[in-house]
């Protein structure tokens, strides 16, 4: 398999774009390998500028959840491109994709679309800050939600320990308002409790997808909410990736577990860039114009993400049984790959929830960071780079999140399975 036309390619992209990418784990560093330039995605697959063809198990890192060029969601947005990009100002659409969201979410009253995932979470911890009159903000190691300053932050010396900003460029002034707490730990949730009065809000991944997939235990969720109840604290689910992935009534319908404010994202613009955040009615109502919580974006609720966003969610509306068939089709695929790994004697801890699914090369049942940074990171690299070999397209990070969608076939997953028994036989001779 030639990749020589990605490889130039990337190297012209170096010359004129940092690292050669407008999103850093597209670089590959992390496999140390050089990323391929895609062409075109249909359905199930991608093929690259060389010609090549690959299963694609990224699915645009979450929101295809059809697969690559859904008919009716193509269809949605021609037909919103001929009456205009955009007019920044109010559309029908808006108000229809609102109701289907509002309709879904036991937890949301109202709702405000922007344009991105990082912009939701942002926006939605301005608001609980607003809602609460408090300045700090309490978040678990591994979990990502976007790139605004106050949530660069890597872990201090302690569960309780205020962050450190994690990238240059983000003062400290930024980040002293925030706390970490270790994921599937409710003792240390307890210890920034203890720390700070000041908390105004507790964001998590109900679904962790960026550490790979770590579910959080129903348990430590119900703790986690009577510790916010107990200290006037809201609670936030990022659901910017897991939203009508996992499920289509969100992780609160699967854990329990009721947050007082959701963010969204990735399958909620079908493809297009939508974020959005929503609570109760109550909490809403400080938000501008209303209230004095002041968010704005001019391409928000822009109408061609809009049609796409509304084409997306009323398919899965209208097709709720997809999951199940989803679910299996995980399943299959993980504990396939985990049964041939074992003949090789290669150990992988495999969980899915919907439509995600994750692996890990590891020993041990991950919970948390820690554990998931346990892995075997090189031999994450080598099956991936193996695996791209055998024409199959998994995300470039043992932190990563995988996705089966509804173009991904029986057939593909078996070739996928069959194809992993062979790299992790290579592997295995390898490691002799």
């Amino acid at each position: 398999m030639s990749t020589n036309a990605s490889i130039q390619a990337f190297k012209e992209a170096q010359n004129l774009i940092p690292g050669g990418v407008n999103s850093p784990v597209r670089a590959f560093k992390s496999v140390g390998a050089t990323p391929i330039f895609i062409k075109e995605g249909q359905g199930g697959k991608l093929m690259d500028i060389d010609g090549n063809s690959y299963i694609d198990y990224v699915q645009s890192w979450g929101p295809l959840i059809f697969g690559h060029r859904d008919e009716s969601i193509e269809a949605a947005v021609i037909e919103a491109v001929k009456h205009g990009l955009s007019f920044g100002a109010p559309t029908l659409a808006e108000t229809e994709l609102a109701k289907e969201v509002v309709d879904i979410f036991d937890s949301i009253d109202k709702v405000r679309f922007v344009s991105s995932g990082t912009e939701a979470v942002m926006s939605a911890i301005r608001l609980a800050r607003g809602f609460t009159g408090r300045d700090d903000i309490l978040k678990f190691e591994g979990c990502y939600h976007g790139h605004s300053d106050s949530l660069l932050v890597q872990a201090g010396s302690g569960a309780a320990t205020f962050g450190n900003p994690s990238s240059p460029g983000v003062p400290a002034d930024f980040t002293k308002h925030t706390l970490l707490a270790k994921y599937n730990d409710i003792e240390s949730v307890k210890k920034c409790f203890e720390q700070s009065s000041d908390i105004a809000c507790v964001i998590i991944e109900p679904i962790a997808g960026n550490m790979g997939l770590v579910p959080a235990d129903k348990d430590f969720l119900a703790e986690l909410r009577t510790l916010c109840d107990a200290n006037g604290t809201l609670l936030i689910f990022d659901e910017v990736m897991s939203g009508f992935r996992a499920t289509l009534y969100g992780a609160e319908s699967i854990t329990g577990t009721s947050p007082d404010i959701i963010t969204l994202g990735k399958v909620i613009g079908g493809g297009m860039p939508v974020g959005a955040f929503g609570a109760r009615c109550e909490i809403m109502a400080q938000l501008s114009p209303d209230g004095p919580v002041y968010q704005a974006g001019t391409l928000s609720g822009n109408p061609v993400a809009m049609a796409a966003g509304l084409a997306a969610v009323r398919k899965i509306k209208a097709n709720a049984p997809i999951y199940k068939t989803l679910q299996n089709r995980a399943k299959h695929l993980v504990e396939g790959m985990k049964e041939v790994a074992a003949k090789h004697g290669i150990t992988l801890q495999v969980d899915v929830r919907g439509s995600m699914f994750g692996f890990f090369f590891n020993d041990k049942k991950v919970t948390n960071f820690d554990e998931a940074a346990d892995s075997n990171l090189d031999m994450f690299a080598t099956f991936h780079t193996e695996m791209m070999k055998e024409g199959f397209y998994f995300a470039c990070s043992q932190f990563e999140t995988g996705f089966i969608s509804t173009a991904t076939t029986d057939a593909m997953i078996e070739d996928t399975i069959t194809a992993s028994e062979r790299v992790f036989g290579k592997i295995n001779d390898a490691r002799r």
